[in-house]
């Protein structure tokens, strides 16, 4: 197995790509029961104790970590914390922040449009779900003389990874929550990350709870959010 290293300045290297085209019967079935499963996938904050193999979660990471990103310089970092003691300081950190700001610091607005979600300040999913996954955006590296080198499009890189580890866990079966409380340099504190990286979201991970309950939500038509230009390609 290849060593990533930083490609910063080498020449272009191209390689073959060869990949088995799938047969359009095939793929018609394979997209209609990816998007049937996709359907059903649910922002959980209910989770079970029960026990979940490591493996899965950290093959959901290297899912993830196939991303496109910006000049492929992979600016991310996934922190998996299963300690009980630094989770009980995330949930903490992080329930202070989310008190300040559904006392007022979001404003009206905001909290409207979280009101059919019924979310409030108590996160227990931050201590409840047997994985947190805390995701860190990478600004720039340092090389080996200890030069800064800036990172592109970092957000947009980090964003796709996200998604992508999302679907991973779900396709999996296990549930999950994209929390971002704001703001949270907390998390680098707690995790002892380096100067170059801010974190970027916290990921509970595991089964729902037995009793489980999801906002009543409808997702918006494929007509709804498809613009077509032109006639059909296929």
């Amino acid at each position: 197995m290849r060593t990533w290293t930083p490609m910063h300045g080498q020449p272009y290297s191209p390689t073959p790509y060869r990949p088995s085209r799938i047969p359009p019967d095939a793929s018609l079935r394979i997209a209609a029961d990816l998007r049937e499963r996709m359907d059903e996938r649910r922002t959980v904050r209910a989770f079970s104790a029960d026990p979940v193999p490591e493996q899965v979660v950290l093959d959901a990471i290297a899912v993830a970590a196939t991303a496109p990103s910006g000049a492929h310089q992979q600016p991310w970092t996934f922190v998996l914390v299963t300690d009980p003691e630094v989770r009980g300081q995330i949930r903490a950190a992080a329930e202070a922040e989310e008190r300040r700001s559904y006392d007022g610091r979001l404003g009206t607005e905001w909290l409207a449009a979280l009101r059919p979600l019924g979310t409030d300040q108590h996160k227990p999913h931050l201590t409840d779900a047997p994985y947190l996954i805390v995701v860190f955006e990478q600004r720039f590296y340092l090389d080996e003389e200890g030069e800064s080198h800036k990172h592109y499009y970092v957000d947009e890189s980090v964003g796709i990874a996200v998604g992508m580890l999302l679907t991973a866990l779900h396709l999996a079966g296990l549930a999950a929550l994209i929390h971002t409380p704001s703001p949270m340099r907390f998390l680098s504190e707690v995790l002892g990350r380096p100067r170059n990286e801010k974190a970027f979201a916290v990921i509970p991970v595991g089964y729902p709870a037995d009793d489980a309950m999801v906002p009543d939500l409808v997702r918006k038509s494929l007509d709804q959010v498809v613009v077509r230009v032109g006639p059909s390609a296929g």
